[in-house]
């Protein structure tokens, strides 16, 4: 783990940190270190089920450290991509909690989260364009895939500052909430999550990776395979059990 990365876990979730407010939490070499080891840690820990990601002191993350960049250090993970994460695929769910500024490669990492809650004074933008670069944390890849074509153009070409509210409307946010009131209000959404089956969890990410831009017929061919596996699980069995004697089920992960 890192200095610049504080970790703290509540039930089922680990919560993820980054602590450089006085560079508005951009990153740097420290950051991507402390959020891979973060991210191997939640894949690693039976324990844990939901990873929520979020910034210090008000601000989710400026994007990339310029100056860091500037003196050579590594931004990147192999095989995981910048911040050690927007490449990386995690198995388990993750949410991103953002407040203040998720700008260039910040708005990246909210994007390479399965569920974005953000706080209503939040701004979202992909800057590169004025910069001379590109999104290329994943913001080129993933934006057009999550909202429609002209909408994502606009925002990658033009490199404009979006609200929260705007986000949302777009599809990019999953809920707003008070300034101050992001953290919570992910937690809340995470131990929703992490009440539920972990393999169950597990292969709908799996099926959902595996549908994007393949023919339907590939899409179903790998979700009936997901599904064959589920059925001879433990935690299916316990599923069936549990509801049969109006109870919670008891998750083995197996």
């Amino acid at each position: 783990m890192s200095d610049s990365v504080r970790t703290e876990t509540a039930g089922g979730v680990l919560v993820v940190t980054i602590d450089r407010p006085r560079a508005r939490n951009a990153v740097d070499a420290a950051v991507t270190r402390g959020i891979a080891a973060a991210v191997d840690r939640l894949e690693s820990d039976p324990a844990l089920r939901v990873g929520v990601l979020t910034g210090a002191d008000g601000t989710f993350c400026a994007g990339m450290d310029l100056k860091a960049a500037a003196r050579g250090e590594q931004v990147t993970v192999p095989g995981k991509g910048f911040a050690g994460l927007v490449e990386a695929r995690p198995a388990k769910p993750l949410v991103a909690a953002v407040e203040g500024h998720a700008l260039g490669g910040g708005f990246e990492l909210a994007l390479a989260c399965d569920l974005v809650v953000a706080a209503e004074g939040a701004r979202f933008a992909l800057p590169e364009v004025r910069r001379g670069l590109i999104a290329g944390g994943g913001g080129v890849v993933r934006l057009p895939r999550r909202i429609p074509h002209h909408l994502a153009m606009e925002l990658l070409l033009t490199g404009r500052t979006i609200t929260a509210e705007r986000a949302r409307d777009l599809g990019v946010v999953n809920r707003l909430t008070p300034d101050g009131r992001a953290l919570p209000a992910a937690l809340e959404l995470a131990e929703e999550i992490a009440a539920n089956a972990p393999l169950a969890l597990a292969a709908v990410k799996r099926t959902v990776q595996r549908a994007d831009g393949a023919p339907e017929s590939e899409a179903f061919a790998a979700q009936a395979a997901e599904i064959g596996a589920l059925l001879r699980s433990a935690d299916f069995a316990e599923g069936v059990r549990a509801f049969a004697e109006k109870r919670a089920p008891r998750w083995s992960g197996r």
